[in-house]
């Protein structure tokens, strides 16, 4: 428990708190998408009530785990085994840290790689087993430079996590970076976890699966991880889903019969209805580009390829300092922002988040753009 860091927003409430409180302040801090839940997950929700006197199947239903197949065929291409290759989960972030657990041998816990800067999750799923976090420094694109990783630490990689489209600059792995990753895990034998909540949340092509690489190459050694909470703004729903190779999932598997945290029944029929309907998505989709849009004609570019933060570097004038742009645009402008190098760790000789800002653009259009507003205004005064 010692070598936990505080989350991210709890070091920047504590930086914030001797400052005043603005009278109508904007948080741009938090992704938690905040677009109606659409109709097809709250009806289902209100028809199913009297599940909740029943207790989950821990495999999921069949229903569920056929309707999550059914999106990864459509959307991937891949065909995946319904009945030992996906596991429904309580969110991505549940699944994510008790993966770690399930993975790693606490005689031999070895290396974690986590893209730097990451999603904190990754940092305390491999803490608390004894895994020793190495952290692959990215650039501000988000792509992580690999050649940084000597060949005595990737001997030691049990686990890699990678996320698609990043989280926070928005990057996605293309064929050849997918390809790159598992030809590395053949070679010095460690699992891949695909982190991929924003695969649907894209300006441009919709990015490539690490389930649709892993296809065309054999590759088994990888699990892709997904939520209802971005694509179908559901984040309170608490549903996700694992999928890969059965040789994977069903240790997995075997980990959360003792885990206890299947998604109740209720949960499980919302979540088969939202990912047999697609027509939701694109409207969602479209929301968010009309607030990427806005940004950057108010200079807050380039537009990201997925995902819905913006990575902004703060102005010359504070020479790097983030936390201290931060805490003075909170107070000029009352909209607050999150600290990049809070969401990154000193390695290889550098913080990589030192020096940006991550924005969520995830309130309504209106918001987001009376606070870019203040944003630009403080940033460049003239």
């Amino acid at each position: 428990m010692a070598g936990l860091h505080p989350y991210p927003f709890e070091r920047l409430r504590i930086r914030l708190a001797g400052s005043p409180t603005p009278d109508d302040p904007v948080d741009l801090t938090i992704g938690e998408p905040q677009h109606p839940t659409p109709a097809v997950i709250t009806d289902a929700i209100t028809a199913n009530l009297g599940l909740l006197g029943k207790y989950p199947p821990t495999p999921g239903t069949p229903a569920l785990r056929s309707a999550i197949a059914g999106w990864i065929k459509r959307r991937f291409g891949v065909e995946v085994d319904a009945d030992r290759g996906v596991i429904p989960v309580s969110g991505s972030r549940e699944a994510l840290f008790g993966f770690a657990q399930a993975v790693i041998d606490p005689a031999d816990p070895g290396v974690t790689l986590l893209p730097n800067p990451f999603y904190q999750i990754y940092e305390g799923a491999a803490t608390l087993t004894g895994s020793e976090p190495v952290y692959v420094n990215a650039d501000h694109q988000g792509k992580p430079d690999w050649s940084l990783v000597s060949d005595a630490i990737w001997a030691r990689t049990k686990l890699l996590y990678v996320c698609s489209p990043g989280n926070p600059q928005g990057y996605c792995f293309t064929r050849e970076g997918w390809r790159e990753i598992f030809n590395l895990a053949d070679r010095f034998g460690f699992v891949v976890a695909a982190d991929e909540p924003y695969c649907e949340l894209y300006n441009g092509e919709p990015p490539i699966g690490a389930l649709t690489v892993a296809a065309e190459l054999g590759f088994k050694n990888v699990v892709a991880f997904n939520s209802l909470s971005k694509r179908s703004s559901a984040p309170g729903l608490r549903s996700g889903f694992v999928a890969g190779h059965p040789d994977i999932i069903q240790p997995y598997l075997l980990y959360r019969t003792y885990h206890g945290a299947a998604p109740s029944l209720v949960t499980q029929v919302a979540s088969a209805a939202a990912w047999s309907d697609d027509e939701h998505v694109a409207p969602n989709r479209q929301l968010y580009r009309e607030k990427f849009a806005v940004s950057e004609s108010l200079g807050f570019g380039p537009i990201p390829e997925g995902g819905f933060f913006l990575w902004h570097p703060v102005p010359d004038r504070y020479q790097g300092d983030d936390e201290k742009f931060a805490q003075d645009a909170w107070e000029a402008t009352g909209v607050k922002v999150l600290p990049g190098s809070y969401l990154a760790r000193e390695s290889f000789g550098e913080n990589p988040g030192r020096g940006r800002v991550r924005i969520a653009l995830v309130a309504d259009l209106a918001t987001v753009e009376r606070g870019l507003r203040h944003l630009n205004e403080f940033i460049d005064p003239s």
